[in-house]
């Protein structure tokens, strides 16, 4: 939430583009879609057993999530300083979301 606050509302004052403030809205949206997954998996009882194989999904989903989004973000703020790192992590991110 905090996230999509900023982006609406502190990102506007450092005038970037509109394609870079839908890319925070993207990371921003993604971050709230893991948080209602990762409400879902805890409300499981199969997957929060002990024993439960299911129990690396969450993990994944937030290691993913703040992967996926935090190189977004680090994106739209700093593109000159972290892009290059940064830019090939993003994909990567989303690849261990997805696997959560």
């Amino acid at each position: 939430m905090a996230a999509g606050a900023f982006g609406a509302h502190g990102l506007r004052a450092r005038n970037l583009s509109e394609k870079s403030i839908g890319s925070w809205t993207t990371g921003s949206n993604y971050l709230i879609y893991n948080g209602l997954a990762l409400l879902a998996i805890s409300l499981h009882p199969r997957l929060n057993h002990p024993g439960s194989k299911m129990r690396w999904g969450t993990g994944l989903i937030v290691g993913g999530a703040l992967t996926f989004s935090g190189t977004i973000f680090g994106l739209v703020l700093a593109r000159e300083k972290v892009g290059p790192v940064f830019g090939p992590l993003t994909p990567v991110g989303g690849a261990i979301m997805m696997a959560g």
